[in-house]
């Protein structure tokens, strides 16, 4: 693309809509002065694609062409065309008007020209202008534009940051783009309904065309193909001159009303954006965030044409956080600075210090963030305007960077004041990074990581994958800076000009990410209270991460040497009932002498036929072989010491002799944290080797370890939820809900339930949040399916209210696509409602065990951030450790043990008034493992 030359962007506007919808557009909505509720989230999030665009790629013409109402010529050719596409949802029809509106307010010219399609008036205007050697970008995904391509067209898809040029496109189909509707025409298109030739792919169509040139000489040499696809393309000849009219983009159509004097493109001249309207729509349809932005002026000035400026001032377009005092930035500038003096370093700082919210990010020397050094910071005071402070790149001939230390001294006022609000993608890793430093940074007022979790927790919340589903904007990616695998250079050897080009565009990015989000959980009460609780969480975790617990290594050791004895001692007895040596983990050899050599029933198969050796089948065989069951307990004490009796000393920091694992927020959907390095969170404690790991698990001296955790904490959740009268009366009257169950389900008085009869009514508890069927409760317990359906009837006859639970829950999942906390945090069930079977069970069973799980992670998530708060003001010498499912590890200084066993509980059943009282218990031990 030639720069100098002028450009035209031309956005094909039928397809930002289906993205932005589909993107998460579908959820957001607001009532409108006339008191009709109105869908919105299409509109937002087109907002801000538009407006990345046209930062990204500065034109002088623009436009954004949508398909209009009615049918096209093409139905007149061919009735069936486009005939099975599903109808659009009236959910994005109903946002068509209010975009059209909002893209001619922020300065596009809009068109949706009737009898033709989007795609044609986007190669009339795409031709007349290369046609003038006018440069022509095409912003979309369609692929069937690719027919347009030449040397004055490129297309470019920002959602997948693919660009189709005439490289582009021969790398992608096979084909150079002048071949494209004869490669389009031999295909057919599935998705308009526009047959091509039968059994003739993508692959064939290639082969074809690269041995006859073209589609007319397939047609002439049709009678010499041989085979089926000769066959079929004889019998298709007459079809495909229609099918390719069907499918040729017009370049030709009379826009003669809509584009005002053609071939010259004075009509589509890019135009300021029109502040009072903008003003008056962002307003009505609750986009307050986008109207403040505005700031009080009338106009927005005019676009520039030069995409990266010096200037460091907002624009209109750039959507800033709040209006800065400097005059408005085009939309079209992308002012990103690269700091060497301090003279720039110190002109920043006082942006920094007077900006309402600043986005910020780190590079730095490793992912492990107990170690990391920052390399270099970028901020971003408004989208577009974003700074590089280069400090420790080394590499040959690398220019003169400030001084670490000084610039971190400097900066250290305004990172540890509360007041200066801050914003970054994945904040907690950010802390870790400056606390290296000694830098305790305050003011984290936002994080967009945890933004995308809270709003939609299925899907990636990356910052590349949030810029393309939100902004429809791609960037730099860390592999195109360092490369991969062993090649892979570290951050510190980087280019500066494209080390801040990376960085800066980073924290732009999150502050373009964070004004499409937020907005979205600030106009939703439950939404924003869980949000708030992921940010003061974030801060909890950072505490405990930074903290870490201290490792009995010699423990470690000698657990390790006890299980390897162990395990070679399993080895032996399993060769001598075998009768032969064999490798333990070889499939092949277990089937042989499981199924030929010992006579052992085939259980299942694999995929490919063979006798399967898995561990379910070893579970079942195990019942009644000795083999089998030596294989299970090898296993387990082989991944127990390989992966914690091992490992876990080696993970300790030299200079804490402390393990920091890394709590990750934004992964399960529930709501529950996950663990690395080590993962905590599946020590395997129902054994007793698996117990004793948790040994390691040590106080300094003078110290304790102690453990708080919930009891009973989904089964009360469930008493709630359900509301049912015989469970709210159990936990009220503190009785053994087991028993209280088992007294229900067997008919017989509370203090005749024997111990047999209590494990079972436990197995139903825990079965039937999890959604456990008859079938899986009678595997559970060992008894036949008829016994365990009537366990399951009597339970519901006793508990009637959780039958209605269930049954309603699966409703609501079917009709809104998720489930809720009773804090309100959204548990999506991405499929639920077209799933069938199966599929569709799981699903149910999911919907109803998520609001139990997602609640006590909602409730452990607000008793830790209540228990450290208090700890901070009253006991700073008591250490919060660990988070472990429903349990909170503290290291405790002897002379506070009492404190802790009463005030730690009460601040736990304090945090939320639920039907049932919350209920924490406290163990105190030397270690961990003692501390139950």
């Amino acid at each position: 693309m030639n720069e100098n030359k002028p450009t035209l962007v031309l956005i094909d506007g039928s397809s930002y809509l289906y993205r932005a919808f589909f993107a998460g557009g579908e959820t957001m909505s607001t009532t409108l002065p006339d008191g009709t509720v109105q869908k919105t989230g299409a509109i937002r999030i087109l907002i801000n694609m538009v407006q990345a665009l046209r930062k990204q790629y500065p034109a002088n013409y623009i436009a954004c062409v949508f398909d209009a109402k009615g049918p096209t010529f093409r139905d007149a050719i061919y009735p069936e065309y486009k005939a099975h596409r599903d109808p659009m949802p009236d959910d994005l029809r109903s946002q068509i008007a209010p975009i059209h509106e909002v893209v001619r307010h922020l300065g596009w010219t809009v068109l949706d020209v009737p009898g033709v399609e989007a795609d044609d008036v986007i190669g009339t205007l795409a031709v007349t202008a290369a046609r003038q050697g006018v440069e022509v970008i095409i912003s979309s995904g369609d692929k069937d534009l690719a027919q347009l391509v030449n040397e004055h067209i490129t297309i470019i898809d920002t959602m997948s940051g693919k660009t189709r040029d005439l490289a582009g496109v021969e790398a992608e189909f096979g084909v150079p783009a002048h071949l494209m509707l004869d490669y389009q025409t031999l295909v057919g298109d599935a998705v308009d309904n526009v047959p091509g030739v039968p059994k003739v792919g993508p692959k064939t169509a290639v082969k074809l065309l690269k041995e006859y040139g073209s589609l007319q000489g397939v047609v002439d040499n049709a009678a010499n193909i041989k085979g089926v696809v000769g066959e079929n393309l004889r019998n298709t000849l007459g079809w495909l001159p229609t099918g390719r009219q069907l499918l040729t983009i017009k370049t030709d159509c009379d826009l003669s009303g809509w584009v005002d004097g053609l071939p010259a493109l004075d009509a589509l001249v890019g135009r300021p954006g029109d502040v009072g309207p903008l003003r008056e729509f962002y307003l009505k349809y609750g986009f307050k965030g986008l109207a403040k932005a505005l700031g009080e002026g009338d106009a927005a000035p005019a676009p520039a044409s030069s995409p990266r400026a010096s200037s460091a001032t907002p624009g209109l377009f750039d959507e800033p956080a709040e209006a800065a005092s400097a005059p408005a930035k085009p939309a079209s500038q992308l002012a990103y600075d690269t700091v060497l003096t301090w003279d720039a370093f110190d002109a920043w700082l006082a942006k920094l210090q007077a900006a309402d919210l600043v986005a910020l990010d780190t590079e730095t020397t490793s992912l492990d963030e107990m170690v990391a050094e920052i390399v270099g910071i970028s901020f971003s005071v408004a989208p577009g305007s974003a700074a590089y402070v280069p400090l420790t790149h080394r590499y040959p001939d690398a220019p003169e960077q400030l001084p670490r230390d000084e610039v971190l001294a400097r900066l250290k006022p305004w990172l540890e004041n509360p007041q200066a609000k801050k914003l970054g993608q994945h904040i907690k890793y950010d802390r870790h990074v400056f606390a290296n430093h000694g830098i305790e940074v305050r003011g984290y007022a936002h994080d967009t990581m945890l933004q995308s979790y809270v709003l939609e927790a299925h899907m990636p919340h990356g910052l590349e994958s949030l810029a393309q589903r939100h902004l429809g904007r791609s960037g730099i990616s860390y592999e195109d800076l360092c490369g991969k695998g062993a090649n892979q250079i570290t951050f510190d050897q980087v280019d500066i000009a494209r080390a801040a080009e990376y960085s800066c565009e980073d924290s732009d990015q999150t502050l373009d990410v964070h004004l499409a989000l937020w907005p979205q959980i600030e106009a939703i009460e439950k939404l924003r209270f869980i949000y708030e609780l992921e940010i003061a969480s974030s801060e909890t975790l950072y505490r405990v991460e930074r903290n870490g617990v201290l490792i009995d290594a010699p423990t470690l050791a000698k657990q390790s040497h006890e299980l390897g004895q162990r395990i070679l001692q399993l080895e032996a007895e399993a060769y001598e009932i075998a009768g032969q040596p064999f490798n333990l983990a070889s499939p092949k050899q277990l089937g042989e002498i499981f199924f030929d050599k010992l006579g052992m029933p085939v259980v299942k198969k694999t995929a490919t036929g063979a006798r399967s050796t898995d561990e379910e089948v070893l579970e079942k065989l195990a019942a009644d072989y000795p083999l089998p069951a030596k294989l299970l307990e090898h296993r387990s004490l082989s991944k127990l010491k390989g992966t914690y009796t091992d490992k876990l000393a080696q993970l300790a920091l030299p200079r804490t002799g402390r393990v920091h694992t890394h709590y990750a927020q934004a992964v399960a959907v529930t709501g529950r944290l996950s663990s690395n390095d080590p993962n905590l969170q599946n020590i395997p404690i129902r054994t007793p080797e698996g117990r004793r790991v948790r040994e390691a698990f040590v106080a300094a001296p003078g110290h304790v370890i102690a453990s708080a955790d919930y009891s009973q904490i989904e089964l009360r959740i469930m008493a709630h939820i359900s509301n049912d009268a015989a469970l709210l009366k159990a936990f009220h009257d503190g009785l053994d809900v087991h028993r209280a169950t088992a007294a229900e389900v067997f008919g017989v008085p509370l203090d005749q339930v024997s111990s047999e009869q209590r494990r079972y009514a436990k197995v139903i508890n825990f079965g039937l949040i999890y959604g456990m069927s008859a079938f899986g409760l009678a595997r559970n317990l060992g008894i036949d399916n008829t016994a365990a359906k009537n366990y399951i009837t009597r339970y519901f006859e006793r508990y009637p209210g959780v039958k209605v639970y269930m049954e309603s829950t699966r409703e609501t999942a079917k009709q809104q696509g998720y489930v809720e906390t009773v804090f309100g945090r959204r548990l999506q069930l991405a499929g639920i409602q077209t799933a069938k079977g199966a599929q569709l069970a799981g699903l149910e069973r999911a919907a109803i065990n998520a609001p139990m799980q997602g609640t006590a992670a909602d409730l452990i998530k607000m008793s830790m951030n209540a228990v450290q708060a208090v700890l901070d003001a009253e006991k700073p010498a008591i250490k919060m450790v660990m988070q472990v499912h429903d349990e909170l590890v503290f290291e405790v200084p002897e002379g506070d043990v009492d404190w802790l066993k009463a005030e730690v509980p009460r601040l736990m059943a304090g945090v939320a008034q639920l039907r049932v009282p919350l209920l924490a218990e406290v163990g105190v031990g030397a270690n961990w493992d003692q501390a139950h």
